[in-house]
Order: structure tokens, then C-alpha cells, then sequence
């Protein structure tokens, strides 16, 4: 399977600043996981979008997939009570 990149939007990039130090480094490290497996286990699609999630402890971890160009963009990352309050841009 191809590597794929990671992209991170600026958005994204500043609620990763957010997150507690003791989370951070799991959050990353699962960011970095989806080059080889953007579908790992327990990634769900959302229900009518073309974003999937994946969990980190209490963080959600929302992304899109672009097979064609092998491409992930991390669209927004937040606690689970309130990462689906805002609706994520798709392109």
C-alpha cells in the first residue's frame, strides 16, 4: 500500500495546540498512523459526509480520504463533546 500525505489544516493545527500535553503525543502519533492505514481499525465514516474519525482517548481525530491523490487532510481535532458541534468544511 502507498504512503499516503498529511495535511493539516491551519484550523486544525490550532486546536492541536489546545489539547493537553498528556494527550499530544498519542494524538499525533495516531495522525502520523493513517500515512500507512488512513482506515485503521475503529475509523468510522460520518454518517452522509466524506469524513471519517478516529478516536484518541476522550480527542476525535476528524479527516478526509483522497485514494486518488493519496492524500489525508486532517480537517479538525477536539474533545468528543465538542467536535461535532461545528460542521467541518468539505471541498
Amino acid at each position: 500500500m502507498a504512503s499516503y500525505k498529511i495535511l493539516v489544516r491551519a484550523s486544525a493545527h490550532k486546536e492541536l495546540a489546545a489539547v493537553p500535553k498528556a494527550q499530544l503525543a498519542r494524538i499525533i502519533k495516531k495522525i502520523e498512523s493513517l500515512a500507512q492505514n488512513p482506515r485503521p481499525h475503529g475509523a468510522e465514516k460520518i454518517s452522509g459526509r466524506n469524513i471519517y474519525r478516529i478516536r484518541q482517548g476522550d480527542y476525535r481525530i476528524l479527516y478526509a480520504i483522497s485514494d486518488t491523490e493519496t492524500e489525508i487532510r486532517v480537517e479538525k481535532i477536539g474533545h468528543r463533546k465538542e467536535v461535532y458541534r461545528h460542521r467541518v468544511q468539505e471541498d
